[in-house]
């Protein structure tokens, strides 16, 4: 699907979600029916999400169409994103949803603009941004780590990356994961997290390890040495028990592991 029809296909269904409901009919209009882009549309719902006394929506919103407007892979990313939403959760139904409602999604969203800054060597606003990010959806993503796109955040809450994290493509994480670090030490001390991993909900990945191509991380493991491609680990600390079911867990989201038992 190219660009132009996502955006086309949340405009239809902008239409028909205000005409469902009424009461959604003016917040609809204006920020999904009347923007331009998907781009801009974005930037007014989230502007208005993390609009704080410091910095005004308007601001907010010049500045998330400043990052879309300077890096065009972000509009990439951002259409990757909403793919791997509409075709990895099955409570997703549209591209509407995780555009307007989903905090995964939107937190990833502006995490993307942050790390903008951040490679624009503007890394205070950065950090100002990312604490935005952490008090309105509850994700702490550093500004500095590195995300690819095709990611699915599912619901999000209480996700950590730390600054070195480097995420590839097509990764799914659920809530409560840690990219974390294991002290005091400095410099690339956070996960690395290969193309079409699975990682289950609150997992936490401590350290400078990598996670092989199409890993699957089980739910409340704790991993602390690295993972071979295509391995499934659960446990605490984590430990190997058999091969992860096709090449990329991430895209089947398929959390089962009575297979490798």
């Amino acid at each position: 699907m190219s660009a132009d029809n996502i955006w086309e296909q949340i405009r239809a269904e902008a239409e028909a979600s205000a005409a469902k409901e009424p009461l959604l009919a003016s917040v609809l209009e204006e920020v999904v029916l009347q923007s331009p882009s998907l781009e801009a549309s974005l930037s007014l719902r989230l502007s208005r999400k993390l609009a704080h006394h410091a910095i005004s929506k308007p601001l907010l919103q010049e500045l998330f169409m400043e990052a879309f407007e300077g890096d065009k892979k972000i509009g990439v990313a951002v259409r990757r994103d909403l793919q791997a939403f509409r075709e990895r959760d099955p409570a997703c139904r549209d591209f509407l949803s995780p555009a307007f409602y989903y905090k995964g999604f939107q937190a990833l969203t502006s995490y993307r603009v942050a790390h903008y800054l951040w490679n624009q060597k503007r890394q205070e606003l950065a950090f100002y941004l990312e604490s935005l990010i952490s008090e309105v959806f509850a994700v702490d993503i550093h500004p500095a780590a590195k995300i690819g796109c095709g990611i699915l955040l599912d619901h999000a809450t209480s996700f950590v990356a730390g600054e070195t994290t480097v995420i590839k493509n097509n990764v799914s994480i659920l809530h409560e994961v840690t990219l974390g670090g294991t002290g005091k030490e400095r410099g690339d001390r956070h996960p690395k997290i290969c193309s079409g991993v699975l990682i289950g909900a609150g997992a936490k990945i401590l350290g400078n390890v990598q996670i092989g191509q199409g890993a699957k991380i089980g739910a409340g493991s704790v991993v602390l040495t690295d993972i071979p491609p295509h391995s499934t680990a659960v446990g605490v600390p984590a430990r190997i028990i058999g091969r992860s079911e096709g090449a990329e867990p991430a895209l089947k989201m398929e959390h089962d592991i009575s297979d490798c038992l």
